[in-house]
């Protein structure tokens, strides 16, 4: 039987754990019940068992920094740690405050960016971000009178949970494939998308397709938003890392007995967002340009990718 970090492990690659502030609390979430359930009292044996549950954890979806950030807050005190019970409580402390603060950045993110937004206005979000969604969802609880256009987002449709979120929040949502946006960016006064990465240049790496978005907004002169919390900006990108983009199973696209045998498919989940497309970045701690994600990195994290 497989443990919790297996299963967890195999949600997140499988999508059954989709979104990547879900993502990230599912990976801390692991490892607080994985410390909390663990047998044994050894710190050596302790330490090494929690280093192989990092790598189980991170391997499931490697682009998605907020799982990386998530799992690193976890674990940020365990290799310090002077005894056993003290390693196994910190993992089990900082885990547990982080879910917590997550959910408190997603409130904090739904109050400001509501702000932006006009009675009257129509809106279109791409994929399905549980942060942009809550965002369109306060401002109708404010009384405000929006209409929104919501991607397909192909090929895990994750449009249909957004429109699904979105009709139970008392939202005119209109469902649309993904190569309609630019037809309908026209109608459009605001795009709220997510993220899954925010580099430290301010580029934005978010389910594929969100680049077309925003290119088809820059041309509309339509304003764009990514709504982020500050565990998606990546520490790593300021020594100079790039964000590997996650290719997935040609098989989600098409079944192979379809197509030709000698054709290929190229099912990349994610693609980057030049940050000059990119008018907001609105966190849990204040609205800012894509030029201010540099300073907050290295004010609130530093450059450092250990642990």
């Amino acid at each position: 039987m497989k443990g919790i970090i297996e299963t967890t492990a195999d949600d997140i690659r499988e999508m059954k754990v989709r979104g990547a502030g879900r993502i990230a609390r599912a990976g801390a979430d692991a490892l607080v019940k994985y410390a909390e359930e663990y047998r044994g009292n050894d710190l050596n044996n302790f330490l090494k068992d929690i280093s192989a549950a990092e790598s189980t954890i991170l391997g499931s979806r490697p682009t998605a920094v907020s799982l990386w950030n998530g799992v690193r807050i976890t674990l940020r005190d365990v290799r310090s740690a002077s005894s056993f019970e003290a390693a196994r409580e910190s993992v089990i402390r900082n885990g547990k405050e982080f879910s917590e603060s997550s959910f408190r950045a997603v409130d904090e993110i739904a109050r400001m960016g509501a702000k932006r937004i006009c009675d009257g206005d129509v809106l279109l979000t791409h994929c399905n971000s549980s942060t942009a969604v809550g965002v369109i969802a306060e401002a109708v609880r404010q009384g405000k009178d929006v209409k929104v256009y919501a991607t397909e987002s192909r090929p895990w449709r994750q449009g249909l949970l957004t429109v699904r979120d979105l009709s139970e929040a008392g939202v005119d949502v209109t469902l649309i494939i993904d190569s309609a946006v630019r037809s309908v960016m026209k109608k459009v006064d605001r795009v709220f998308v997510g993220a899954d990465t925010v580099t430290s240049s301010g580029d934005l790496i978010n389910k594929v397709g969100t680049s077309q978005v925003a290119l088809c907004a820059h041309e509309a002169r339509t304003e764009f938003n990514v709504c982020a919390e500050t565990y998606k900006f990546s520490p790593r990108t300021l020594a100079g890392e790039t964000v590997a983009i996650e290719e997935r199973d040609p098989g989600e696209v098409v079944s192979p007995s379809d197509i030709p045998s000698d054709v290929k498919v190229f099912n990349p989940v994610f693609d980057v967002t030049p940050a000059r497309y990119i008018d907001n970045i609105i966190t849990e701690i204040g609205i800012m340009s894509p030029g201010s994600v540099y300073g907050v990195l290295s004010s609130r994290m530093g450059a450092s990718t250990d642990i």
